[in-house]
């Protein structure tokens, strides 16, 4: 298998009977990910599925209320 650029993975996951999915190693890793950690679904049916781990949203979403409250 070829080598990706730093900070890059690409990798083919099957799904579970119930529905689960793996996160390779590599990527948990690569994201500080540990068991029990909150991960973010983003569904749209046109542009596809994405996972972001939950800080990084969390951490979106204050900035943009500090936005929004500075308007006020």
């Amino acid at each position: 298998m070829e080598k990706f650029p730093e900070g890059k993975y690409l990798a083919t996951v099957k799904i579970g009977p119930k529905g689960q999915i793996v996160i390779l190693k590599e990527v948990r890793d690569m994201f500080s990910l540990q068991s029990g950690d909150a991960i973010l679904l983003m569904a749209d049916k046109n542009q596809g599925i994405a996972l972001q781990p939950f800080s990084y949203a969390e951490s979106f979403w204050n900035a943009v209320k500090q936005v929004k409250d500075e308007e006020k």
